[in-house]
């Protein structure tokens, strides 16, 4: 990986004719788009549009992809996963991969790493288990539970707290209101709301347009593997 210069008006991530592939299958082209410091920004489209592919890409989880990928003033377009999450980018997949024979607590513990800086040397917010806790009760009252006994919602909701125990700057956040309650959709736009406040930046997918508008600033539309050229803003209710 290398570094690049970079000033507090740099996008904390920039994309640049990004290409993915499944094996012969080419999935996603040339897609450009940023996001800034403590920027949450959408990226819509029905299913099957690119949009998760699109963030695998960025994390270096595609088999095969082309194009450049700066984050936090490095070049990630060649590096592996580890590599990436090392530098604070972290990742929540839509299908979850939490460990079922472990406890919630100690999913969360899995997930402990040092708090990363930004480029102008802020120090990225910390979270503890007790500022999980806050964000999410439900995990508070089943620490001590299998995550293999959890509902759907709740598993979800400890991958995102898994990843946040890593202090990232920046959440690629993979459709966190697909298929779990509308309790825990509330809990979701919250938690996405209180990063912002934090200063962390949230790359999210979602075909829900109505969370997508509660919780971002603008937003990108994929339509088979492409990112429109124009894209809308969407303005977060008050």
């Amino acid at each position: 990986m290398t570094q690049t210069n970079t000033s507090a008006d740099t996008p904390l991530l920039t994309v640049t004719d990004l290409n993915a592939w499944y094996g012969a299958a080419h999935v996603l082209f040339n897609a450009q788009l940023h996001v800034q410091r403590g920027e949450v920004v959408a990226l819509l489209g029905r299913n099957g549009a690119g949009k998760s592919s699109t963030l695998k890409a960025i994390m270096g989880l595609m088999p095969r992809r082309t194009g450049c990928v700066v984050f936090a003033g490095h070049d990630i377009s060649n590096a592996e996963p580890f590599q990436v999450a090392r530098l604070g980018l972290g990742y929540v997949p839509e299908d979850r991969r939490i460990f079922t024979d472990l406890t919630v607590l100690e999913n969360l513990q899995i997930g402990v790493q040092a708090a990363h800086q930004f480029a102008d040397g802020r120090v990225a917010p910390s979270w503890t288990l007790a500022q999980i806790w806050t964000l999410f009760p439900n995990l508070a009252d089943m620490q001590h539970r299998r995550a293999s006994h959890m509902s759907g919602g709740e598993q979800q909701m400890l991958t995102v707290a898994r990843t946040l125990m890593s202090n990232p700057t920046m959440v690629l956040l993979d459709e966190p209101s697909e298929g779990v309650a509308p309790v825990i959709v509330e809990q979701m736009a919250e938690m996405v709301l209180t990063l912002k406040r934090q200063g962390v930046s949230v790359l999210l997918s979602e075909q829900n347009t109505h969370f997508a508008g509660w919780v971002s600033d603008r937003s990108y539309t994929l339509d088979r593997g492409q990112i429109m050229p124009n894209h809308t803003t969407v303005a977060t209710p008050q």
